[in-house]
């Protein structure tokens, strides 16, 4: 069997996750990284792999059956992903929620009329969570949605951070209020605001004679982040950063609260959780695993956008329906 052929767009915390996700799956093969920086200077978590410039992108079109696009939400998918769906069949892990459809919409449009089949926003939220808030809706008509993240350390979020000018790194946690997700559990429909769901806190390293204050105020009003939470700022010292924030945790939950019976007499609750030891990890070996359903997607003919709610849970998986009928079903 041909194994498919797997390109990664930039080498931070997800494309070395994606490299190594690729590892552990034997009917893929790594073509290479695409780096904006200096190939020479981008050290690889495993010996061997190749590291080409992202100028060298294009000579690799009939070389590469995906290209899985590792760059942030903020400012570099939603210019990159319509720019390799003219070239590739890719897969990126945009998460800027208010923004998937307009995203999705340029997204398609470049891989229409490319031929290219592209699958944006895959993760785990958005994502399986984005799945999970699907099937409670179908399953349970009569109920709410809830989602909670954290705690843990948002990517998308740290990356935005890090982006504000006098800003010379930064982690930034999503924090649930503990309040909130028992009342849920407990069986109430509370009507909650963004800010009465989630707290958002964040650990700063300024450059020298950086504004502090601006820094702060450009954190607290950024919009589709910060502007609808509670956030606290902590400026602290690069070397209290690597000491206390190394990791890159997070996990959350998504639950339906929802009624059955003549008169909505019998209540349920839908729980689905996930606790992740490595966000980039797992966000990096969903964006694989939908790799390969992408190469599915386009060998039967499929042109344009996709997100989750669109590819069969089947084509995820190396198995075959045979298989996976026989020990999953």
């Amino acid at each position: 069997m041909q194994k498919i052929r797997i390109g990664i767009y930039g080498y931070g915390n997800l494309g070395r996750g994606v490299e190594l996700a690729l590892a552990q799956n034997d009917d893929m093969e790594l073509v290479g990284v695409f780096s904006r920086r200096d190939p020479k200077s981008v050290a690889t978590a495993l010996p061997g792999t190749a590291v080409y410039s992202v100028a060298d992108a294009e000579k690799f079109v009939g070389k590469i059956d995906v290209m899985i696009l590792c760059g942030g939400s903020a400012t570099d998918l939603p210019a990159q992903t319509p720019a390799c769906a003219a070239l590739f069949n890719c897969i990126d892990s945009f998460d800027t929620h208010a923004k998937i459809p307009e995203h999705f919409a340029n997204v398609d449009a470049a891989a229409k009329k490319s031929g290219k089949v592209a699958v944006i926003s895959v993760g785990w939220d958005p994502g399986l969570f984005s799945l999970n808030r699907l099937f409670g809706n179908a399953f349970l008509p009569q109920g709410k949605d809830y989602t909670f993240w954290g705690k843990g350390v948002s990517q998308g979020h740290s990356d935005a951070v890090r982006r504000i000018a006098g800003v010379a790194d930064a982690k930034q946690y999503t924090i649930p209020v503990p309040a909130a997700l028992e009342a849920v559990r407990a069986g109430e429909t509370p009507d909650l605001t963004t800010r009465q769901k989630h707290t958002r806190e964040c650990f700063v390293v300024a450059e020298p004679g950086a504004d502090l204050a601006r820094i702060e105020r450009e954190i607290k009003t950024m919009p589709n982040y910060f502007s609808d939470y509670d956030t606290t700022v902590h400026f602290i010292s690069q070397e209290e950063l690597d000491r206390d924030h190394a990791g890159i945790p997070h996990g959350g939950f998504v639950l339906r609260s929802g009624a059955t019976g003549v008169n909505g007499e019998t209540r349920h609750i839908v729980e689905y959780a996930i606790k992740l030891g490595s966000n980039p990890e797992f966000t990096a070996s969903v964006l694989v695993a939908y790799a390969r359903a992408a190469t599915r997607i386009a060998a039967h003919g499929g042109k344009g956008a996709f997100t989750v709610f669109d590819v069969p849970p089947a084509w995820l998986s190396p198995k075959s329906g045979e298989e996976l009928r026989a020990t999953m079903l």
